[in-house]
């Protein structure tokens, strides 16, 4: 399944760096695709992974992230 997060205040590779480190720490991820610029953040993971919890991981790490609603 892929999760989909807007996340704000990622403003270098380090930041990148500390976002991945918070979502590939949380329980069936398996992977991020982090773009910078936009703040976008994508997450494979398995299909009972828990959105919010991600979201609070990276919120946790310092970069409020809001997920985003597939249509």
């Amino acid at each position: 399944m892929q999760l989909l997060f807007h996340v704000e205040g990622m403003t270098c590779q380090r930041c990148v760096g500390h976002v991945r480190t918070a979502v590939m720490a949380m329980t069936g991820v398996h992977s991020v695709d982090i773009e910078l610029t936009s703040g976008a953040v994508k997450v494979e993971a398995l299909s009972d992974t828990n959105r919010d919890a991600i979201a609070s991981a990276i919120t946790a790490a310092g970069y409020p992230a809001t997920p985003v609603l597939s249509s």
